[in-house]
């Protein structure tokens, strides 16, 4: 399978991220930060630079992940000044995915509302009315300008959004008529915070052609604490979890990239140190087999 990492969780500098890839045969870079900027402010010439520099070396862009329409609410509007922002923005990422050859742009999804749907009485009491109904008209025209550029979107099923579950993003996918051009970008660490069982439920959540990306971490998730802890690759919740969905994606021909997510670090604060830690079990698990 085919194995990057998100670059700026080894680091921002660019140049230093590929050669650590380098060291340990990462092939596609995930761009999200590059430098104090995220992708979609660059320069003209900036982003001409960092495709110069990712041809040269052999790295190509498998995704650019700029947090579009991340912080928004229910209370927001198709047109309205947050929602012009953001996809003022979704389509300078997309200038410059065309540029540094990026098949796939992440969107995000506006902030969660615990309860979306509800029975016998919670329908009327405890539901968050017309939250999740609010969504597909704000994502709708990414969708249309996806089909424009020729590229497509994922969905990244996120902590704090409402997308937060493959069957809430299968369900956006579907209501938008949108499989085309619209996948899910499936984080099963960030799926825990909603206990949606990563394997096999939430994989079978995705059968029939609605995954377009992943991101691997791992996680320890305390809900009613409200506490999140990052962890070395196999001492998370997932640890039992990473082998059989290996081993589903390949038995099922997934050609979508793999990216590492490096957001853990050893209590130090250091990321590159953290990435070294989970590098080679990332690798051992989801890489070639012998």
């Amino acid at each position: 399978m085919k194995l990057g990492v998100i670059c700026d969780g080894i680091c921002r500098d660019l140049s230093h991220a590929i050669d650590v890839m380098d060291e340990f045969d990462l092939q596609y870079a995930e761009l999200q930060f590059v430098g104090d900027t995220e992708v979609g402010d660059h320069s003209a010439q900036r982003i001409v630079e960092m495709d110069k520099l990712l041809r040269d070396r052999g790295k190509p862009v498998s995704c650019l992940s700029r947090h579009i329409f991340a912080g928004m609410t229910s209370a927001n509007r198709p047109g309205d000044e947050l929602h012009v922002k953001h996809m003022d923005a979704l389509k300078r990422v997309m200038e410059m995915a065309h540029v540094v050859g990026s098949p796939l742009v992440r969107i995000m999804t506006q902030k969660k509302e615990q309860i979306l749907w509800g029975r016998n009485g919670a329908e009327i009491w405890n539901v968050a009315h017309g939250a999740w109904d609010s969504m597909a008209p704000m994502i709708a025209p990414a969708v249309d300008l996806a089909r424009k550029e020729g590229l497509t979107l994922v969905v990244e099923t996120g902590n704090g959004t409402m997308v937060n579950s493959n069957y809430t993003a299968r369900k956006l996918i579907d209501e938008l008529d949108a499989k085309d051009v619209l996948k899910v970008l499936w984080d099963p660490a960030n799926n825990c915070w909603c206990h949606e069982l990563a394997y096999p439920d939430g994989y079978a959540e995705l059968d029939g052609g609605y995954l377009g990306h992943i991101h691997i971490k791992d996680v320890i998730v305390d809900t009613p604490r409200a506490t999140l802890e990052v962890c070395e690759m196999g001492k998370g919740q997932l640890g039992p979890l990473f082998q059989p969905i290996a081993d589903a994606l390949r038995a099922d021909q997934y050609d979508g990239v793999i990216s590492l997510e490096s957001v853990y670090h050893p209590g130090n604060g250091d990321f590159e140190a953290g990435f070294r830690r989970n590098v080679e079990l990332f690798k051992a698990i989801f890489g070639p087999q012998e």
